[in-house]
């Protein structure tokens, strides 16, 4: 989960340092060369943040690797559980996806519309960490949900409208004035436009979860659930205000890399509150296993 998120935000560092062609080819940094060097059309520190951005992907293959085979030796204790198992492929997966789509968006130049597809492709590797993060520590009983269908709904509505809010980003993004590299081709929509649609969603998405909130006191929710609850609340509301102190002072370098942090968290507490919204058991014990066994025998 910290290094789906992490490397989001490092890629917004190679956006708006201008570093996003300091290794202008891929799977190579520069043709005949994996690593940086020195050409006079690319600034050495321009080189060595793309490259490091690149690196860090090793990184996030290693933990990929380790969430797996966490997840399969539980499955070898307790072999009931494959979808720990198959919630845990979906990372190393999703890290050769990632890297598929940023060899494609330098060969592209870093067309506004490429660098939006690779970060938007991290949005639902951070979100199914967290589930894989909940199903390590909670059984594999039927999903017993602790509000009602129409909770369900509304909470359903609320996802939906976070990655409309995420896509809206995007766009913003897209037209703002950092765009990886100099003359990075820009969406040609007004930026007042564009950020008063993506505000226009974070508005929905408030009210959608305001929503929730009146059905979580209608079925009494339990403490946990509501614990979750503040914690959506604290930090899109603290991502809201981010945006408009971003826009409002330009669109200041920092504050993008922050913005972008803070969009990874609004996804994965509002994944954890999707969590505690249902309960699927208690994780298995070698006690329960040995009592379900003797149950079984008996």
């Amino acid at each position: 989960m910290i290094t789906q998120a992490g490397i989001g935000v490092t890629g917004s560092v190679v956006r708006v340092t201008g570093s996003g062609l300091g290794c202008p080819t891929w799977p190579q940094c520069v043709p005949g060369s994996m690593v940086p060097v020195s050409r006079s059309e690319y600034h050495a520190l321009n080189q060595w943040i793309e490259f490091s951005n690149r690196m860090l992907t090793g990184v996030v293959i290693v933990v990929a690797a380790l969430c797996v085979i966490t997840a399969w030796r539980v499955q070898i204790a307790e072999p009931s559980r494959r979808r720990l198992v198959k919630l845990a492929w979906t990372m190393p997966a999703g890290v050769v996806l990632q890297a598929v789509l940023g060899g494609m968006t330098v060969l592209a130049k870093l067309e506004w519309w490429t660098v939006a597809i690779h970060f938007l492709a991290s949005t639902p590797l951070i979100w199914l960490a967290v589930l894989l993060l909940r199903a390590f520590n909670e059984g594999d009983a039927s999903t017993h949900w602790l509000v009602p269908a129409s909770g369900r709904k509304i909470l359903v509505a609320l996802v939906v409208s976070l990655w409309l809010l995420l896509i809206a980003g995007t766009t913003v993004t897209g037209a703002g004035p950092h765009g990886g590299a100099v003359d990075t081709h820009r969406l040609d929509v007004p930026i007042q436009t564009l950020a008063s649609v993506h505000s226009g969603i974070l508005v929905v998405y408030l009210l959608i979860l305001a929503t929730f909130g009146l059905q979580l006191m209608r079925v009494g929710a339990p403490k946990r659930l509501w614990r979750h609850y503040g914690v959506v609340w604290a930090v899109a509301l603290a991502q809201g205000v981010l945006g408009e102190v971003q826009y409002a002072l330009g669109v200041p370098e920092t504050l993008v890399s922050f913005h972008v942090l803070g969009s990874a968290l609004v996804i994965i507490a509002t994944a954890a509150l999707w969590t505690s919204a249902r309960d699927r058991g208690p994780a298995p014990s070698p006690e329960t296993r040995d009592e379900a066994e003797l149950a079984t025998a008996n």
